[in-house]
């Protein structure tokens, strides 16, 4: 891995010189895969000669393949056919990780599961992306919304008989987020032992871990925590209020006063001495207490200002507050179009669509897009070539079906 260099122009990406084989599709997979190409890795999908599947999706899905599938190459290849496999295993040989998400068993029938592959190629890091860890589930199909149902997520997001998925792919993001993790980690390893490793990570794991407040506090107290949209909140005052834009389509501010310190700033900066006086509100848990008379004095109390001067205000005696936005919202939020939050992708076909950078900076830049996401078979001329094809045999191939050029 090469370190950042710094003050000599572009930014260099710390895993410049990592190639990565990505068999993925959907969310999880790509995700991890996006991530390691943002941080400067050759990633390579390797998909089917008409493409992923998720290039086709629509609706709620037309952001899956444009959003996670930046910065990657693209060999289309028929893995039915002998020439189709000798490619990709000669692709995986000059490889430092392969990441799949495909069902268990499907990639070890076509001679690319973890046991062969780490024979001919000992220095492979090797990661499986799932829907369980092993186990009694192992085998079962899984989805974000499965296994937000059944880890107990939907349920501490809806309403008490109403279990309700959060509102984004939030485990299949955090699946690939841990699978990333677990790739540099083994990456890491190598140095030292030269040998890569076999890494796993799961969506209902990854559920389990989103939860485990909720299961510790169970634990703990012996109290089972409701779902959020009806619990008490641990704080005394984390509620939304109305301002005074009664006619604004959308008057209202988050507000949260979660220490005892700001407590007192609060009080003092809304001229509110009787509260700060009030021996009954002394602590966050005697506010907890308090909520069914206070949240009404402080609702009437806040909606003396407008949500400009309100926000201004608590921005400017430092108090947690924020508007109640729509993703689509973000898009002219100032803050990330300061920051390079986020880097105009154009997809196969010409149009174009803003997307998130990976939300991290390294020496204070954003990581960047060095390329849009590939046409199906984009890139496989360079690639092949660079696997010692000639340009005929490149053309043969493409001629006989078993690859596609972008």
């Amino acid at each position: 891995m090469l370190p950042l260099e710094q003050g000599k122009g572009p930014l260099r990406l710390p895993l410049e010189g990592l190639r990565v084989v990505e068999f993925a599709h959907m969310v999880m997979g790509p995700s991890c895969g996006l991530a390691l190409a943002d941080l400067g890795a050759e990633v390579i999908k390797v998909e089917p000669l008409e493409g992923d599947n998720t290039r086709r999706l629509q609706a709620a899905g037309a952001g899956f393949f444009p959003v996670f599938n930046r910065n990657k190459k693209s060999l289309a290849v028929d893995l039915k056919r002998p020439q189709g496999r000798d490619i990709v295993h000669r692709l995986i040989d000059s490889a430092d990780v392969l990441t799949e998400n495909f069902r268990p068993g499907a990639l070890a029938k076509l001679g690319f599961g973890h046991a062969a592959l780490a024979e001919r190629n000992p220095r492979l890091v090797y990661c499986s992306l799932k829907g369980f860890l092993d186990g009694p589930y192992q085998h079962r199909a899984a989805l974000d919304e499965v296994v937000q149902m059944m880890g107990g997520l939907a349920y501490m997001t809806g309403l008490p008989d109403r279990p309700l998925r959060a509102g984004a792919s939030v485990v299949d993001i955090m699946g690939g987020t841990f699978a990333a993790l677990g790739v540099l980690a083994a990456l890491r390893e190598r140095e030292t032992t030269g040998r890569g490793r076999l890494v796993t990570s799961a969506l209902f794991e990854s559920t389990a871990y989103l939860v485990a407040q909720h299961i510790a506090q169970f634990e703990l107290t012996g109290e089972a925590p409701p779902p959020m949209s009806v619990k008490r909140p641990a704080w005394g005052i984390y509620d939304i209020f109305e301002t005074a834009d009664a006619d604004s389509e959308n008057a209202r501010l988050f507000v949260g006063v979660v220490t005892d310190t700001q407590w007192e700033i609060f009080c003092r900066e809304f001229g509110l001495d009787d509260l700060a006086a009030d021996t009954r509100l002394r602590s966050n848990g005697d506010r907890v207490k308090e909520r069914p008379w206070l949240l009404p004095r402080l609702a009437a109390a806040l909606k003396l200002y407008t949500k400009a001067d309100l926000a201004a205000k608590l921005e400017a005696i430092g108090l947690p507050f924020a508007p109640i936005s729509k993703p689509w919202d973000l898009l002219d939020d100032p803050h990330l179009k300061a920051s390079g939050g986020f880097i105009e992708t154009r997809v196969p076909g010409g149009r174009s669509f803003h997307a998130p950078t990976l939300p991290l900076a390294l020496d204070g830049e954003r990581l960047p897009k060095r390329s849009d996401p590939p046409a199906i078979g984009e890139g496989a001329r360079q690639l092949l070539a660079g696997l010692g094809y000639a340009a005929a045999e490149i053309a043969a191939l493409a001629k006989e079906g078993i690859i596609a050029l972008g």
